[in-house]
């Protein structure tokens, strides 16, 4: 799998592009200032690597800004490196791969950002920002069973004693 970044301009927007079949796909989509390319089928790069190192996702380069940003003492080994970018390309294919097998569930040819939205939000909890739906998300609490509170109420006195 070949993912390619380009940074663009947030006003771009790209035609929805036509998937072939789920095995051999190609699929563009425009996301706040990125565009995202997928071709499947490539051959494997140095090292394993599904992709060279010029069309990762997140470059070795921004995985080590990142990391300065939330802690500029902190240095990560190369082997840790290549297993984050690793997990990166993965999620990536993943998601796409998800997204595209919802546009067919949902009888198109066409990925929309609605189906990565959609798949995001169900499996991982995630929002995609500036593509949020118009409906408010209500806060979900979590329904407490009789049984639970049975449970907590005996924990809490045991550890009273």
């Amino acid at each position: 799998l070949l993912l390619r970044v380009r940074d663009r301009p947030a006003t771009t927007v790209l035609p929805p592009v036509k998937l072939q079949s789920l095995s051999t796909f190609s699929v563009a989509t425009s996301m706040a200032n990125s565009t995202v390319t997928v071709v499947k089928g490539m051959p494997p790069g140095p090292a394993g690597r599904s992709s060279p190192e010029g069309s990762q996702v997140l470059s070795k380069k921004k995985l080590q800004d990142l990391v300065r940003e939330i802690d500029p003492n902190e240095q990560l080994d190369e082997d840790v490196e290549e297993m984050l970018l690793q997990i990166a390309d993965d999620f990536i294919e993943s998601v796409v791969t998800a997204a595209c097998q919802l546009a067919r569930h949902r009888k198109s040819n066409t990925l929309e950002v609605k189906d990565v939205q959609l798949h995001l939000e169900r499996q991982w909890n995630m929002w995609i920002p500036g593509y949020g739906s118009d409906e408010i998300r209500p806060f979900k609490k979590a329904c407490t069973t009789e049984a639970h509170k049975q449970r907590m109420a005996l924990i809490r006195k045991t550890t009273k004693k």
